[in-house]
């Protein structure tokens, strides 16, 4: 498959963004080009459109389905396996962050939840102490506000990120 110039630009820019995102670029351009084209791929397709080794699509592949963002589809008349993933940027945003808060948030709460609860952490410092704790507050409320917000419909969660700022002037601004 030849992919157009803007669909080849799209696809390289989101594997260079996956690098800034701590995913590996074939990973993120194998995502973007499921993706841009809208219609499941097998391994073989995925390869030499992107000229990058079988191998190295498998294990890519085994990430993106790790992760939830894509699935493994049958296409009649062909016994290989194709992948494809949500059309929809709302769906894949929250698959993400569902998965980030499951692999980072929460092991990094429990870790600062264990530190606090040992008997050991009243001999670090107040400075420490405190800030240990000042750390899990702040993530436990972020947690706590994006479950939320992943709740809300898609119509609604739009909406309250639309309005940005005008939050702020609803509550009256921080001076």
């Amino acid at each position: 498959m030849e992919l157009t110039p803007v669909s080849q630009r799209f696809v390289l820019h989101w594997g260079e963004m996956g690098t800034r995102w701590g995913v590996n670029r074939t990973v993120a351009q194998i995502h973007a080009l499921l993706f841009i084209t809208g219609r499941p791929l097998n391994a073989e397709e995925l390869a030499d459109t992107l000229t990058v080794a079988r191998s190295n699509v498998s294990n890519s592949l085994k990430e993106l389905q790790n992760w939830q963002l894509i699935r493994t589809v049958h296409v009649l008349g062909d016994r290989r396996d194709h992948f494809e993933t949500s059309g929809d940027v709302w769906e894949l945003f929250r698959i993400i962050v569902a998965e980030r808060q499951r692999r980072e948030i929460e092991p990094t709460l429990l870790v600062l939840k264990e530190c606090m609860d040992s008997p050991d952490f009243q001999q670090e410092s107040p400075l420490a102490q405190e800030r240990i704790r000042n750390t899990w507050h702040f993530m436990e409320t972020l947690t706590s506000w994006t479950r939320e917000m992943l709740r809300l419909s898609t119509a609604t969660l739009s909406r309250v990120l639309k309005m940005g700022a005008s939050i702020q002037k609803l509550l009256g601004r921080d001076k």
